[in-house]
């Protein structure tokens, strides 16, 4: 009883914070003649409410694609005919055709929050309790005193992601549902962890057919599955047999069923996939903290190469990028492997692929949450660097204040209710925590074993000072962004520095990442075979 109470308690808390942050400002606003992302899901509303589904994606009189046409999969459009039908209901001026663009009223600001909170609330808040809460044994741990709530560790897990404030600011404060698909992406693993292979399918199918950027997270999706059923001594060949066939019938069915309206004709099929995978737009547009734009400092890639040579080269670069990792996991298709392989592959697409935007480090962030428990410092520094990295959109859209405060809040939270942050992960050796406050007590062994706990600890001092240099930096060009005007003949400096500084960042976190996968884990399985 008292367990769901405190989880009550942190969804809640949850909650109110983004109902908070629904009060300020959202893409576009007062913005005139496209507006933002605001518009562009009211539009959609529009368009699907009113024209018939073979003119959702293609250009006609009444579907002008230069204005917010629609350019995610039929699972998103659905939403937004259901989320237009119930508009239409409470005041029809929401989703007049050609009348209502632009529309900025309070009461249809109330009606769009709420859709997005909703949405969260429904999907997203309780894949993520679901999946903590059984993704592992938790015990009885319980924190110092310090903590009035008596929360256990698995409560503080569930806190650290409901309030992580890239995803809140983004769908609350932005606005866009990027719940709905990550929450379907959250039920897949979920559900691919407790070996429902059929189900976690379906459910992955979802959210790829919501937001065609799942494709971030398709490939260890595919070689877990596939790495699972390999035949062996405890897995027969009609058994593998029996459940790939089972998986890929599900897959190819829901994904019939999902398309069938887009299925009449070849024309009206191509149109529809054209427009989920834009490459005319180039291989960036606005400052993303990838590589291709870090690159673009100094050497001008769209003037040296064509647009179909960097297509290929970016195929080329991000499937380097992702085949160890998907190697390493379908020759060792472990639970722990499967979500280490989600944030390799996500960040192999974020920082290799073509045209990414700087709120697809969403798509890295939420495996990065998923696995916070087992590595706390680095997803921890990860995390606040993500929300960083999007510093340029906050500001464009006046969530400046709204930036400071969820970053400060969740700085805050996570010190607070993770006192062991720095001494819960792989690079603290065998120290105690209580060496944190000079305490070091003796441990019952040879003189060896402290002086390579010594050198563990110093180690750790090193990482410490990196990482508070790393961060007070963030917030200094945080500050600077803001409060500085920039040179006049480089108008983007800042926004540049800002995607230049969290590159640098995510190329070591996928260093890091990918070697906790390959090679952190393989010392590990030898060291106890030997020990054994």
């Amino acid at each position: 009883m008292q367990g769901k109470l405190q989880l009550a308690l942190i969804t809640s808390f949850a909650i109110l914070l983004r109902c908070c942050v629904t009060y300020h400002s959202h893409s576009g606003e007062g913005k005139p003649p496209m507006y933002g992302d605001y518009e562009a899901q009211r539009h959609w509303q529009e368009i699907t409410l009113n024209l018939p589904s073979d003119e959702w994606y293609i250009n006609t009189t009444d579907n002008n694609l230069q204005y917010w046409g629609l350019d995610y999969p039929p699972l998103t459009a659905y939403h937004s005919l259901l989320l237009g039908h119930i508009a239409n209901r409470i005041d029809p001026s929401f989703v007049k055709l050609w009348e209502s663009r632009g529309l900025e009223s309070a009461a249809h600001k109330h009606f769009m929050r709420l859709t997005v909170l909703i949405a969260d609330i429904l999907i997203y808040l309780p894949a993520i309790i679901y999946f903590i809460i059984n993704s592992r044994s938790w015990g009885s741990y319980q924190f110092e005193k310090s903590n009035i709530f008596n929360f256990t560790k698995r409560d503080v897990t569930v806190l650290i992601a409901l309030i992580y404030p890239g995803l809140i600011l983004v769908d609350h404060g932005h606005f866009q549902y990027n719940c709905v698909s990550l929450g379907f992406f959250v039920a897949a693993v979920s559900a691919i962890v407790q070996d429902s292979f059929v189900l976690s399918s379906a459910l992955f199918v979802l959210a790829l057919n919501y937001k065609q950027m799942e494709l971030y997270h398709a490939l260890p999706f595919f070689f877990y599955i596939l790495g699972r059923h390999r035949p062996s001594k405890t897995n027969s060949w009609s058994h593998c047999i029996r459940t790939l066939t089972c998986v890929s019938l599900t897959v190819l069915l829901m994904f019939y069923v999902i398309w069938m309206p887009f299925l009449k004709s070849r024309d009206l099929l191509y149109n529809t996939v054209f427009r989920l995978f834009p490459f005319s737009r180039g291989i960036f547009e606005d400052k993303v903290a990838n590589i291709w734009c870090a690159i673009n400092v100094i050497c001008k890639l769209r003037q040296i190469f064509t647009n179909v040579q960097l297509t290929r080269i970016c195929l080329m670069m991000t499937t380097c990028a992702i085949l160890p990792s998907c190697v390493s996991l379908f020759l060792s298709p472990t639970k722990n492997t499967f979500i280490l392989s989600l944030i390799n592959s996500a960040l192999a697409f974020f920082l290799f692929s073509f045209q990414v935007h700087e709120k697809s480090i969403l798509l890295i962030a939420v495996p990065v949450l998923l696995h916070f428990h087992d590595d706390p410092l680095p997803c921890f520094w990860f995390l606040i660097i993500s929300h960083f990295s999007m510093l340029p959109l906050f500001i464009k859209d006046e969530l400046n204040l709204a930036y400071f405060g969820t970053m400060i809040l969740y700085f805050c939270a996570v010190f607070w209710m993770y006192p062991d942050l720095f001494y819960n992960d792989r690079t603290s050796g065998s120290l105690n925590k209580s060496k944190s406050r000079g305490r070091v007590k003796q441990h019952k062994k040879s003189n060896g074993s402290l002086l390579l706990d010594l050198l563990n600890y110093n180690k750790k001092s090193w990482l410490l000072v990196m990482f508070y240099v790393s961060i007070s930096s963030a917030l200094l060009l945080s500050i600077v962004s803001q409060f500085v005007k920039p040179p006049e003949r480089y108008p983007d400096l800042f926004p540049l520095l800002i995607s230049v500084y969290s590159c640098g960042h995510f190329v070591i976190f996928f260093i890091y990442f990918n070697y906790v996968q390959l090679v952190f884990r393989e010392e590990s399985i030898a060291s106890k075979v030997k020990s054994h």
